[in-house]
């Protein structure tokens, strides 16, 4: 197959009408295009060019392929173009991967700053429950980068973009709702709106429990972190809900662990050198791990309670 650089040989030559000027244009050697030339030549199986005593001009077979020679440049130009459009955010498509808690809280104002100021680049998101699940649409190919909770298998690279704190979520009502923090020893035997096992928080808040001696006693189990703060807000039991799943309003009380618990959270990059997905890390890793104000306001409010005098 004629490569690309043979083709353009030809079309210089015969827009130059000699090979002289044509090597001129191209900023190369003639006998580097003459190989050229002949290469084209026997990949054809015919000369594409007849020689005059001053000049060149095409044969009947170089007029035939010209065409088409000059379409297949104009076809290589495009590809550049476009990817190189696409490297300064002018295109393409992005396929994410996110922990279903951090769709709303993490993902969603970088992407709406990328509609706002690259709207010619595609967004294609898949929600995840576990990290080992995001670990699995790298992997696979159905994803270019993910977000979530550090996995327990992941060799590629990675970014940090910060620590993400676990809290307990009461009913307002509850006895432990005057406590300042809770521990996992607070938690023994206390009924428990837990994850299913799907969700990758419950082998991990199971193994954080039994770290200290605790077995957790689940009433119920969900997949969705909001839905557990939810039902622990209606009076179900306790929820340990990452404070990123918290949205304003929630009637409930929340409280601080002790020690605080939290846990990493990490871009998995699937095309590390790819200077588009370079640089939605790179805002996603800016904006680091959110707390909405008022779930920061609320779980502040026992302590600055205290500071105040006011008695437990």
């Amino acid at each position: 197959m004629p490569t690309l650089r043979a083709l353009e040989c030809l079309i210089a030559v015969l827009d130059a009408g000699s090979i002289t000027d044509a090597a001129a244009v191209l900023h190369m050697s003639q006998p580097a295009l003459s190989h050229q030339l002949a290469a084209l030549e026997r990949e054809i199986g015919a000369p594409v060019l007849e020689r005059l005593p001053r000049g060149v001009r095409a044969t009947v077979i170089g007029r035939a392929v010209e065409a088409d020679a000059r379409a297949a440049l104009t076809a290589a130009a495009r590809v550049v173009d476009g990817g190189r459009a696409v490297a300064r955010g002018e295109g393409g498509q992005l396929r994410l991967a996110c922990a279903e808690s951090l769709t709303a809280s993490l993902l969603a104002p970088v992407l709406r700053t990328w509609f706002r100021r690259k709207p010619a680049v595609q967004m294609v998101l898949t929600e995840a429950t576990s990290a080992d699940d995001l670990v699995h649409h790298i992997e696979s190919g159905t994803a270019d980068l993910a977000l979530g909770p550090r996995p327990t298998r992941w060799t590629g690279a990675s970014e940090l973009i910060g620590a993400e704190e676990i809290v307990a979520v009461l009913p307002t009502d509850h006895p432990l709702s005057q406590r300042d923090r809770l521990s996992f020893e607070d938690l023994h035997d206390q009924p428990l709106v837990h994850y299913h096992p799907d969700n990758g928080l419950a082998g991990w808040l199971d193994a954080q429990a039994a770290g200290y001696g605790v077995t957790l006693s689940p009433v119920m189990r969900t997949r969705q972190a909001t839905t557990a703060a939810q039902l622990a807000a209606a009076g179900l039991g306790i929820a340990l809900v990452p404070a990123t799943a918290l949205g304003p309003g929630l009637p409930a009380t929340l409280k601080h662990l002790h020690p605080i618990v939290s846990r990493d959270l990490i871009c998995f990059i699937g095309t590390p050198a790819d200077p588009l997905l370079r640089r939605f890390v790179s805002d996603i890793v800016d904006r680091g791990v959110p707390m909405n104000p008022s779930v920061r306001t609320k779980l502040d409010s026992r302590k600055n309670a205290l500071s105040c005098g006011i008695p437990r």
